[in-house]
């Protein structure tokens, strides 16, 4: 009975094809999330064609005939209906799968991958005729200037506006990006890391908040921040991509030392081994290292650091960093800090199934 009221209603609704995430699977229907939240439930009769692709790969010539038993809940699918299915009827004529287990693996590649050849800051200057952007990156002694290239072959993408997601990050020229956007670029490093040849680059404009929390809302995962810039309320919103991570007391007193200049005196304190080639601490690996926290962690009165959507009395949070109390006595803290460790570039699962 409920799925004989189902199937007339998506049939007006549903398009003719259409990707997101299995929700429920149950006899030989499913139920897909889209990426803009609709659902729809399908029939999948015996004669439809089931493929499993790898993540971002497009040509169904090397593509895995599966059985239906091969879904999950989780997996992302690309549906297409039949359009010479029964009156009243939603069947699928063709779902091609990308497995929730084989796009974490890709992620994790990814962000390995970020990690080892991407480099990351504020934007100085953009000279969109040769193609060089020029990035602030780090703060207080280890503070330097990178050089960023790019050419026709660099993927350029841009945040969309108010989202804190790398997978809905859409592509945008050069001309785009302005002067204090944040940016992270991954390709072929020099030596020191001061240049770069991009394969990929992405970009943003975002908001640094530092201040105290002036309350808490567990309901709704928001909490209101008193901007130490501008005296004044922001409500801050919490979504599961956000990153939080609380620093230990220790570890925030070496890095307001090493946000003043002074790290030199630190060495062998105990931070983790976020120290590079040269013996000085890195500020943004020391920040990775520092543990996750929920939202349960956070209390009213304590100063946080974070890096947020633009956004004048509302955003939401990208970054948010606890136990900072001893960096605020810098100002580089709150401007410079996070400008490496903000911006999410783990590959999304929106590019599953295309």
């Amino acid at each position: 009975m409920v799925l004989a009221w189902i199937a007339p209603l998506a049939v007006a609704q549903a398009p003719s094809r259409f990707v997101g995430a299995i929700t429920t699977l149950g006899g030989d229907t499913l139920t897909v999330k889209t990426n803009e939240g609709q659902m729809y439930t399908v029939e999948v009769p015996a004669t439809a064609s089931l493929k499993r692709i790898a993540p971002g790969q497009r040509d169904l010539s090397a593509a895995q005939t599966i059985q239906f038993s091969d879904l999950a809940v989780g997996d992302r699918a690309l549906v297409k209906l039949d359009p010479d299915a029964p009156a009243g009827a939603v069947q699928a004529l063709q779902i091609v799968l990308v497995k929730q287990t084989d796009v974490a693996r890709k992620q994790q590649m990814e962000r390995e991958d970020w990690q080892r050849r991407g480099v990351g800051g504020l934007v100085k200057s953009v000279d969109a005729a040769s193609g060089t952007i020029l990035l602030t990156a780090g703060a207080g002694a280890a503070a330097k200037t990178i050089a960023v290239h790019t050419s026709g072959a660099t993927m350029l993408k841009r945040y969309a506006p108010a989202s804190v997601r790398f997978d809905a990050a859409l592509p945008a020229p050069i001309g785009a990006i302005h002067v204090g956007d944040q940016l992270r670029a991954r390709g072929a490093k020099n030596a020191d890391g001061t240049e770069i040849d991009a394969e990929e680059v992405v970009s943003g404009s975002f908001r640094n908040i530092s201040g105290t929390i002036a309350s808490l809302d567990a309901s709704t995962s928001t909490l209101v921040v008193k901007d130490l810039a501008t005296k004044k309320p922001v409500t801050i919103h919490i979504t599961a991509e956000a990153q939080m991570r609380r620093l230990p007391d220790r570890l925030a007193q070496i890095l307001a030392a090493r946000l003043k200049g002074s790290a030199s005196n630190l060495q062998g304190s105990g931070s983790g081994g976020a120290w590079n080639s040269q013996g000085t601490a890195d500020p943004q690996q020391m920040i990775s290292r520092a543990p996750a926290i929920p939202f349960a962690d956070l209390k009213r009165g304590e100063a946080v650091i974070l890096v947020a959507t633009e956004g004048t009395t509302e955003v939401t949070a990208i970054t948010l960093l606890a136990g900072v109390e001893p960096l605020l006595e810098s100002s580089a803290a709150s401007q410079d800090l996070l400008s490496n460790w903000s911006m999410n570039t783990g590959a999304g699962a929106a590019e599953a199934a295309q």
